[in-house]
C-alpha cells in the first residue's frame, strides 16, 4: 500500500489465500472496528469528493452500506442501495453482470433516484471493476448523472479503476495496493 493515508492503511489487514489461492484479500473490519479509524477515513473521503457536486450516494451490498451511509450522514445526502436479488420491495430495476466466476445481480428502488439526480458510488474496493460498471449502468438507467466513483481501497493492476474511467466515470480512492 502506499504511504498516502499510512493511518488508515495500518488498519487494513491483508489476508493471503483467501477466498481461494493466489487472491489478497483485503480485510476492512478491523478499520470498521477502530472508532478513530473510521472517522478518519470518512472524513478523508468527505474531503476527497469535495469539489464533486452530488446529491445521493449509491452503495453497493454488502461492504459498500458502511462507508456509504456513514459518508452520507456527514455530507448531508441521501442514499441509494444497490441489493442482491430478493432483497428490496417490488418495483426494482434490475442488471445482470460478469463476475470472474460466473454472473451477478443487482436491484436498485425503481424510485431510488430520478433523472438528473448527480450520484456518487461508493464502495470499500474496487478490483475488476465487474459490480461498479454495473452499478453505473444501473444508476444511468434511471437517468442519473454518475458524478464519481470513490473508494477506500484501489487494486489497480485488476482494471477495474481503469474500466470505471473508460465509462466515463472519475475515479478516487484513499489507498492503492
Amino acid at each position: 500500500m502506499t504511504d498516502r493515508n499510512a493511518d488508515i492503511a495500518a488498519f487494513v489487514r491483508t489476508v493471503p489465500d483467501y477466498p481461494r489461492p493466489g487472491v489478497l484479500f483485503r480485510d476492512l473490519t478491523p478499520l470498521i472496528a477502530e472508532g478513530r479509524a473510521f472517522r478518519l477515513t470518512i472524513d478523508r473521503l468527505a474531503e476527497m469528493l469535495g469539489d464533486v457536486p452530488f446529491d445521493r450516494i449509491a452503495a453497493v451490498e454488502a461492504r459498500g452500506f458502511i462507508f456509504a451511509a456513514a459518508l452520507a450522514y456527514r455530507m448531508g445526502v441521501g442514499t441509494v442501495i444497490l441489493r442482491k436479488p430478493g432483497k428490496l420491495p417490488p418495483i426494482v430495476h434490475a442488471i445482470d453482470y460478469a463476475l470472474e466466476y460466473g454472473t451477478d445481480r443487482l436491484e436498485m428502488r425503481a424510485d431510488a433516484c430520478a433523472a438528473g439526480d448527480r450520484v456518487v458510488l461508493i464502495d470499500d474496493l474496487i478490483a475488476t471493476g465487474g459490480t461498479a460498471l454495473a452499478a453505473v449502468s444501473l444508476l444511468r438507467r434511471l437517468g442519473a448523472e454518475v458524478a464519481a466513483a470513490a473508494f477506500v481501497i484501489d487494486l489497480p493492476a485488476l482494471g477495474g479503476s481503469a474500466a470505471l474511467t473508460e465509462a466515463g466515470v472519475g475515479v478516487r480512492s484513499l489507498l492503492t495496493a
